[in-house]
């Protein structure tokens, strides 16, 4: 597989973990922890399809700012995201266990939501040609 395919791929998978985010977000009563996952996944696919469509290696991690870093090798801009990654980041594996320190609200959910949404908006503004 090419890699603007498989690039396309990781899209398309990013903005279904948007989509799951969003059903969510609309339902009687939201899953918070199930929220901010699917957000944090939703950029960790967006960065490693970014980093795929360039002919790159993606690290083996969750850790947003990891990949971020593989990502300003080729595009040095890239370093507008760091906040957003910064609060995803503990989204990807910690939520997904009890733990009483992490307790999660609609705020919350809110902000990792527009994290993500933030990420995948300059994804697209860079690779836009993947997206049509």
């Amino acid at each position: 597989m090419d890699n603007k395919r498989l690039a396309r791929d990781w899209f398309a998978k990013a903005q279904n973990d948007l989509l799951a985010a969003d059903n969510n977000l609309a339902a009687e009563k939201v899953p918070f922890d199930a929220v901010c996952f699917h957000c944090q996944q939703a950029a960790e696919k967006l960065l490693k399809g970014f980093l795929v469509a360039h002919g790159r290696e993606y690290p083996i991690t969750h850790n947003l700012l990891a990949i971020l870093t593989e990502i300003l090798e080729i595009e040095p801009c890239a370093d507008c995201l760091y906040d957003n990654l910064a609060l995803l980041t503990p989204y990807a594996v910690e939520i997904r266990y009890p733990d009483e320190t992490m307790t999660l609200t609609r705020e919350a959910s809110d902000e990792a939501r527009q994290a993500a949404q933030e990420v995948f908006e300059w994804v697209k503004n860079n690779m836009g040609e993947l997206f049509e």
